[in-house]
C-alpha cells in the first residue's frame, strides 16, 4: 500500500520504495501494531488526536482546549533510547553508549502530529485499563482508574482520562508519587475551580 496526498508529486513515491524507504507509518497503539491499511489513512497534516478518534475509534482521548493546555488529550508516547541505561536519571538525549531503554513520557494528541508518532507506542486511556473483563478474569481497570473511582477523584469525568495517562506515564518512568502534582501541571480539571 502506498500513501498519496493531493499536490505531491507521487512520481516520486516509487524511487524511494526502490531505495527502501517506508512509504507507511510505523505505528503501535495500545499494544497493537496499526494494519498497513489503517496506517495508509494518517495524513501528514493531521494531529494524533483526530487519528485516533476519527480513525481508531479510541474516544476516550477528550478535546479540550486544541491548544495544549488542558491535558484532555493526553496519552502516553514511548520509545528506545539508544546510550541510556535502566536506572540512569538521564532526560533520553545521553548516557554512555552502552544501552539502551525505553522511555515514556506524556503528550498533547491535539498539537502531536500523527506522523510524529512513526515507531513509537501510543498508550490512550484505552489501553491503561478497562470497566470490561475477558472470560479469564483479566483486563479491568488499572489500579490508577480504581483510586480514582474508588476516592471520588472526579466530577463530570471530562478531564479524568487525561489525568489518569499523564500519572500513568510518570510512574512508568519514575515511580514515586512525590512528583505527581508538578507533573500533572498541564492537565486542569473545571469542574474543581482548575486544579
Amino acid at each position: 500500500v502506498t500513501l498519496t496526498y493531493e499536490n505531491e508529486d507521487v512520481a516520486s513515491l516509487p524511487s524511494f520504495e526502490k531505495k527502501g524507504y517506508r512509504t507507511l507509518p510505523l505505528l503501535y497503539v495500545n499494544g497493537k501494531r496499526i494494519s498497513d491499511s489503517l496506517a495508509a489513512r494518517a495524513r501528514p497534516s493531521q494531529t494524533l488526536l483526530s487519528y485516533l478518534r476519527d480513525v481508531l475509534g479510541l474516544t476516550g482521548t477528550k478535546l479540550g482546549c486544541a491548544e495544549g493546555g488542558c491535558g484532555a488529550c493526553t496519552v502516553m508516547i514511548s520509545r528506545w533510547v539508544e546510550g541510556v541505561e535502566v536506572g540512569d536519571e538521564d532526560d533520553g538525549k545521553g548516557g554512555n553508549g552502552s544501552g539502551g531503554k525505553i522511555v515514556h513520557y506524556s503528550a498533547n494528541a491535539c498539537l502531536m502530529p500523527v506522523l510524529a508518532a512513526d515507531g513509537t507506542h501510543v498508550t490512550t486511556i484505552e489501553g491503561v485499563g478497562s470497566v470490561r473483563r475477558d472470560a479469564g478474569g483479566g483486563g479491568g481497570l488499572h489500579p490508577l482508574q480504581s483510586a480514582m473511582v474508588d476516592l471520588h477523584g472526579s466530577q463530570c469525568g471530562f478531564c479524568t482520562p487525561g489525568i489518569v495517562v499523564a500519572i500513568y506515564a510518570l510512574l512508568a518512568n519514575k515511580p514515586e508519587v512525590k512528583y505527581v502534582e508538578e507533573h500533572l501541571d498541564g492537565n486542569l480539571c473545571r469542574c474543581t475551580g482548575y486544579r
